[in-house]
């Protein structure tokens, strides 16, 4: 007698699992088990329009954000979600049917330690809930206003890539070169005063430039002769020869002056020493000077020229100390970085559009972006490792950015034509661009650091009381 046997059937779970993915999570009161969130209405519902106030909205707010990264926590862990970002709730990111829920099949055993279900791995929650946490986690970038705070007209401000004619000193006035004269605008009481007009000599005003301590302006004329002023007493105080071209862009350090010119030389001269007397003259550049920028130690002077060349030069001699030729067209815009040592940024004209980065201690080359738009200036800020820049053809825009992510934070517009001038507050917040729309255009696009608590002074700490 046979007796057909019928083959066992592996046995899963009985327990019938509903569907959940069509439910409304965000109706229930779910509250976090960290906090306790509760929606109510704010007390200020009632009031009239234009006397609300804004924290409790900004609470209501923050509250309803927390509760969609709860809701989607538990999406993810009950229903089978794969939401990342609590901003991308769709039902098309539902796990796949495939995976069984409280069942378990010994025939389909495997390995699961690098699967992202893996019942081995350390962390309570899947990969997908571990990434919704850590973006939720991430503070919000800062918001920078897209309209400059402050306008000025700027009558005769050139629109020429070459010059630079404004500055903003250490004293917070702001020094602008307009045609034949030079005007300075104090930046907190602003007054207005026309320091010197140079048009007896038929010249014209090519570059200003404050000294470190504020207190003198340096002038570079289309003649080639830089003339140095005391703002204070508004004199002449020096005027220093040697060019014989236009001097577009002059920089301080100390008592020196670093002068580029069209003549294709650097001069540097000490201003306390005989007007007529040249005491260092640099060759290596083939067209005019257009930038200039001392270290932040004043060891190193970066040159850049309209021949393409970025030059180092060290304070104690007269040939380029390194030589770099990446640039496909003018470079204008340097900075030294004030955080990073040895780092320095570069811009180039209309037919490169990048921002590259060297190591000045190894020589080498870093990272480089393309911008998209001639770039015309470029400042580090002072609190943070951030840069702004500004540009030309074809965009005329204003950029933040992160270093050394080179994440863009903001653009900024309003100039309607090449914003070729730059300077930074002396508290190192505010920004002043001008263009050759001929106006003066404030911005706010830094944090200021945060002051640092003063530390208390012990009658023990020995160092603090030696005389």
């Amino acid at each position: 007698m046979n007796v057909h046997q019928t083959p066992t059937k592996p046995r899963h779970g009985d327990r019938f699992i509903p569907n959940r993915a069509g439910n409304t999570w965000e109706s229930f009161p779910i509250s976090s088990p960290s906090s306790s969130l509760k929606l109510s209405t704010p007390k200020d519902a009632g009031r009239p329009l234009g006397s609300s106030n804004r924290k409790p909205a900004a609470k209501a707010t923050k509250d309803n954000d927390r509760l969609g990264v709860y809701a989607s926590l538990l999406k993810n862990e009950v229903l089978g979600y794969q939401i990342e970002d609590c901003k991308d709730v769709t039902p098309e990111k539902k796990l796949t049917p495939n995976r069984k829920l409280f069942n378990f099949d010994s025939s389909e055993r495997t390995n699961f330690i690098n699967s992202p279900w893996s019942p081995y791995s350390l962390s309570p929650i899947s990969k997908n809930s571990e990434k919704l946490l850590q973006r939720s986690s991430r503070k919000p970038t800062r918001r920078i206003s897209k309209v400059p705070f402050k306008i000025l007209d700027a009558p005769e401000l050139k629109d020429d890539f070459y010059l630079n004619l404004v500055d903003w000193s250490s004293q917070n006035s702001i020094a602008v070169g307009l045609g034949t004269c030079v005007y300075l605008w104090s930046a907190s009481t602003a007054n207005v005063v026309r320091l010197c007009d140079i048009s007896p000599s038929r010249n014209a005003v090519t570059s200003v430039a404050w000294n470190e301590k504020g207190n003198h302006v340096a002038v570079g004329t289309h003649s080639g002769i830089v003339e140095v002023w005391d703002a204070t007493v508004e004199k002449l105080v020096t005027t220093i020869c040697g060019h014989t071209a236009r001097v577009g862009t002059v920089a301080w350090s100390g008592d020196v002056i670093s002068s580029g010119s069209k003549d294709q030389f650097i001069n540097q001269k000490d201003i306390r020493t005989a007007p007529f007397v040249l005491e260092k003259q640099l060759c290596g550049h083939t067209q005019e000077i257009c930038g200039l920028k001392w270290s932040p130690d004043n060891q190193l002077l970066a040159s850049g020229g309209n021949d393409n060349r970025l030059y180092v030069w060290s304070k104690h001699s007269t040939t380029p100390m390194q030589t770099y030729k990446e640039h496909s067209a003018a470079v204008k815009a340097i900075a030294w970085s004030p955080h990073h040592h040895g780092v320095l940024a570069s811009g180039g004209g209309t037919a490169d559009k990048t921002i590259r980065f060297w190591n000045t201690v190894t020589g080498q080359p870093m990272q480089c972006i393309h911008t998209g738009s001639q770039v015309c200036n470029l400042a580090w800020s002072k609190h943070s490792s951030e840069f702004v820049t500004t540009h030309g053809y074809s965009q005329n825009q204003i950029g933040i950015w992160k270093y050394p992510s080179l994440e863009q934070v903001a653009e900024l517009t309003g100039h309607s034509n090449r914003v070729l001038y730059l300077a930074m507050s002396p508290d190192g917040e505010n920004i002043v661009t001008g263009a050759g729309d001929e106006t003066l255009r404030f911005w706010n696009v830094f944090k200021k650091r945060r002051s640092q608590k003063e530390n208390c002074k012990s009658q023990l700490n020995l160092y603090d009381n030696i005389r």
